[in-house]
């Protein structure tokens, strides 16, 4: 295979998983992972260990729930005009490949979460690896049959910070992490249904379930707002319980700002900005409490030490 035929190929496949939309995540883990690492008693942060094996995992377990969801849906993607171009239904992937690829990722996952174990002995990681794929894939058969189905795409989202602690120091896992879990699954939960009026018409003409669909775009809309000003709290009651100072505080009101904007970018009548809305802002808003956060918690130590 050639250049060309390389990048080629590495694009089909990071279109297949959205493997840009990693950084939703991502960094969520990553500030949960400078939380609890603040309770090891050697280093009071994670080591470059620790963080290599949070990407791994988080790698993985994007590359299942992606692929798990495209290959269950490759003939409902086919039949709608927005997402008939993704690889598996446009041919550009076959289903084989694709099989062989959530393999893959699943031993990746798997792999990442041992290494807890053998590194810093804690099993819990891989105890739970097999759950949290299962979990994972049960999303892309909640739209068969309930409405709520992006709450569930959040909440599985939003185990991510809850793992990668649970993965740092199991025994300090409290409040902070529930609330964090809270606020990663309303963030979600909103975006998802800015996301879903654009296929209004293909849900309701496939018989899936959605907010927009069932309740009309103007009711969904409000309802991510609502989700989206929680996200607020959760976030402003972290800042209690982890002990977090005004670095941290300044990402949460930047963040409550760049919330107002997404959903004032879209509208019942309008969803030409759902795109921007969901990737660009969204982006920002997780990177940027991100690098915020975990700057409040070295300076912190730092101030400390």
């Amino acid at each position: 295979m050639g250049e060309r035929g390389l990048v080629s190929s590495v694009r089909v496949w990071g279109e297949m998983i959205k493997l840009s939309h990693t950084v939703f995540a991502l960094p969520f883990a990553v500030l949960a992972t400078f939380l609890a690492g603040r309770h090891l008693e050697a280093t009071g942060r994670p080591t470059w260990t620790h963080l290599l094996l949070i990407v791994i995992c988080m790698f993985g377990a994007r590359g299942v729930a992606m692929t798990f969801n495209r290959i269950v849906d490759a003939r409902i993607d086919a039949r709608n005009p927005r997402t008939a171009g993704r690889p598996l239904p446009a041919g550009l992937l076959s289903m084989r490949s694709a099989t062989v690829f959530l393999g893959a990722c699943s031993a990746l996952f798997v792999a990442g979460c041992m290494g807890f174990y053998k590194l810093f002995g804690n099993p819990l990681p891989a105890i739970l690896a097999i759950p949290v794929l299962l979990y994972l894939c049960g999303y892309s058969y909640t739209k068969r049959f309930t409405k709520w189905s992006h709450v569930y795409l959040g909440t599985a989202i939003g185990f991510a910070p809850v793992a990668a602690w649970l993965a740092i120091d199991p025994d300090s896992l409290g409040w902070s992490a529930v609330l964090m879990w809270a606020a990663v699954t309303l963030w979600i939960a909103g975006f998802d249904v800015i996301y879903a009026c654009q296929d209004i018409e293909a849900d309701r003409r496939e018989g899936l379930f959605s907010l927009p669909s069932r309740l009309g775009p103007s009711v969904a809309l409000w309802i991510a707002r609502l989700f989206h000003a929680l996200v607020v709290v959760a976030l402003i009651g972290l800042s209690f319980t982890a002990e977090l100072g005004w670095i941290y505080l300044v990402g949460v009101g930047v963040v409550a700002v760049l919330l107002v904007v997404e959903n004032g970018l879209v509208r019942s009548d309008d969803f030409s900005r759902v795109n921007l809305a969901f990737f660009t802002v969204n982006g920002i808003v997780s990177v940027l409490l991100a690098v915020l956060g975990i700057t409040d918690i070295l300076v912190g130590a730092s101030v400390v030490t």
